[in-house]
């Protein structure tokens, strides 16, 4: 069963894995995709992640715990944010696109593991395919770059 939509009145949250870092979401994601790209496969060690691109203004920090940020210098506009008890990466700014991702592993989780409101927060695609480290044979779009601004590939 679906949550309500992510709103002011019903924010979506997130934390990192020890939950020192936490913030919450307050509209619903503008992107929401398997992201492929070299620089996620090398910040993360992953083959891909499951980015949520929120506007930056629906964006809030609600922990009072020191973070640790790290400005990509291959994409100096992109500003990732970390937690410093844990490690874990718990967000990234554009300052391009006035955007914040958050990956849903940080989302929150039924009993059964499951991430909560997934039908909100579900990938629609893979973005930045062409540079995937194995095949996903499944029904999603495939992009060379952002779904719906890039040539679409699959």
């Amino acid at each position: 069963m679906s949550q309500s939509t992510i709103s002011p009145s019903s924010p979506l949250t997130g934390s990192c894995f020890c939950g020192a870092v936490t913030y919450a979401l307050t509209a619903p994601p503008v992107l929401r995709a398997y992201c492929h790209c070299s620089q996620c496969q090398r910040l993360t060690g992953c083959p891909f992640v499951h980015t949520v691109h929120f506007p930056a203004s629906a964006f809030t920090w609600t922990h009072d715990a020191p973070v640790d940020t790290f400005v990509n210098p291959n994409r100096p506009w992109k500003t990732r944010t970390r937690c410093r008890t844990c490690g874990a990466t718990v967000a990234s700014r554009n300052s391009k696109t006035d955007r914040v991702s958050a990956w849903g592993a940080h989302f929150p989780r039924d009993e059964s593991g499951r991430i909560l409101r997934w039908d909100q927060v579900c990938p629609t695609a893979h973005i930045f395919y062409e540079t995937r480290m194995l095949d996903i044979p499944d029904s999603l779009s495939k992009w060379t770059g952002y779904e719906g601004s890039s040539e679409r590939i699959a």
